[in-house]
C-alpha cells in the first residue's frame, strides 16, 4: 500500500489511539454495514492477530462496533458504542481467534437479521486505510478509497458488459474492477471502483439487469 502524503501516515482525523486499530477498524466495520445496508439485529466480530492481542488497549472493539451503527472515524460516540449497540437492539458478539493470519490486523465481521446476513473479513493497514478482502466467500480487495459499486450477480454472458455499459452512459469511468467468482456459471461479484460518484438512477439501472440480485454502493 503506497502513502501519497504525510497524513497518510499519521492517520486522519479520528476518535481513539491508533490509526490501524482505532480507524481502520471503524471503516471495516462501517463498510459492513453499507453493503449489509441497514441496521443489523446481530453483530458477531471475529478478531485475529494483534487485533486480538491489543483490542481493549486500542479500542478496536469499540471502534468495530461503532462501525456498525454508522459511525464515522471522528464521532464522539464512538467510545459509548457497546452500550449504544445495547440501546439500539444490536446484539453483540465478540470473538478473540488466536491464529496467525496473512495480516495481523484482521476483522471478519458478520451481520444479521430476520432478513438475511452479510460476511466480510477486513485489514487494518496503517494511517486508517483499510482492504476488504473477502465479501460473502468472494475474494476480493476493495480500499473503500473511490466511489465503489458492488454488484452480485449470476455468472451469465454479457453481465459484465451491461453494468459497463450503463456506467458508461452515466459517463461515469471505471478506475479499477474485478470480478470474483465461486465456479464457472455460479455466483459472482463485481467489485467497480470509479472516478465520479454514482447517482441512485444509475443504481437502479444496474439492478434492473435480469442476472443481478444485489447491488451496493460505497461512498469514501
Amino acid at each position: 500500500m503506497g502513502y501519497n502524503t504525510i497524513f497518510d501516515i499519521i492517520g486522519p482525523v479520528m476518535i481513539g489511539p491508533s490509526s490501524s486499530h482505532t480507524a481502520g477498524a471503524v471503516r471495516i466495520g462501517r463498510i459492513a454495514r453499507s453493503i449489509f445496508g441497514r441496521q443489523p439485529e446481530r453483530a458477531e466480530i471475529a478478531l485475529y492477530g494483534s487485533f486480538a492481542q491489543t483490542f481493549r488497549g486500542h479500542g478496536t472493539d469499540i471502534a468495530i462496533v461503532g462501525g456498525v451503527l454508522n459511525f464515522d472515524t471522528d464521532d464522539q460516540s464512538i467510545v459509548n458504542s457497546i452500550e449504544l449497540a445495547k440501546q439500539y437492539g444490536v446484539t453483540v458478539d465478540l470473538r478473540i481467534i488466536k491464529e496467525d493470519l496473512e495480516h495481523p490486523n484482521t476483522a471478519k465481521i458478520r451481520l444479521s437479521d430476520k432478513e438475511g446476513a452479510l460476511e466480510l473479513i477486513g485489514v487494518s493497514l496503517g494511517g486508517g486505510k483499510i482492504s476488504i478482502k473477502e465479501i460473502e466467500g468472494f475474494k476480493i480487495s476493495l480500499s473503500g478509497e473511490s466511489p465503489s459499486l458492488l454488484v452480485f450477480h449470476h455468472d451469465r454472458y454479457g453481465a459484465i458488459a451491461q453494468v459497463a455499459q450503463i456506467l458508461a452512459l452515466s459517463q461515469i469511468n471505471i478506475g479499477h474492477m474485478e470480478v470474483a467468482r465461486r465456479s464457472k456459471g455460479d455466483l459472482a461479484l463485481m467489485v467497480i471502483e470509479t472516478d465520479q460518484d454514482i447517482n441512485d438512477e444509475t443504481i437502479q439501472s444496474v439492478k434492473n439487469i435480469s442476472h443481478v440480485y444485489q447491488v451496493a454502493l460505497l461512498n469514501p
